[in-house]
């Protein structure tokens, strides 16, 4: 709820102004679900959802809205994620200044999904074009982490 708290606060203030940047810190979870994590990927889903409703209702009135879908950061968080992380995140981690060169880049290009992690971008067009394909291979996925565990 911090992202409807923030807007809840800050929105009047910009909609006064004519202008306003929000940016949302997703992650990539919000695009695609991660395994073991259901609490983090529904809420993450529902943070996306509320940055693409905050920019497509208020764009014409000068807001900007950036959503950072980062898919592995090197950080306590990551350390903390036990064997589902280490399985699919920790491979591909990025350190945090990858995160914020990759949002100030978003930011000066005016993106509003932001990807550090540039394949995000590939899974997510997987996921969308065949559903079915991208649940098969990713209880597949669950099903490695359920053998190690």
């Amino acid at each position: 709820m911090a992202h409807v708290r923030a807007v809840r606060t800050l929105l009047p203030d910009w909609l006064e102004r004519g202008s306003g940047r929000f940016v949302s810190t997703v992650s990539a979870a919000g695009l695609l679900t991660m395994i073991g994590a259901a609490p983090y990927s529904v809420t993450k889903h529902g943070a996306l959802a509320f940055a693409e409703w905050l920019s497509l209702t208020y764009r014409h009135r000068g807001l900007k809205v950036h959503a950072v879908c980062p898919q592995g950061v090197r950080t306590d968080m990551l350390a903390a994620a036990g064997s589902a992380g280490e399985l699919v995140l920790a491979p591909g981690a990025v350190e945090p200044e990858d995160v914020a060169d990759a949002l100030f880049e978003g930011i000066e290009a005016d993106r509003f999904l932001i990807l550090p992690h540039p394949e995000v971008a590939g899974y997510h067009r997987a996921r969308a074009g065949d559903p079915d394909h991208w649940l098969d291979a990713m209880n597949h996925i669950q099903q490695k982490w359920e053998a190690a565990r």
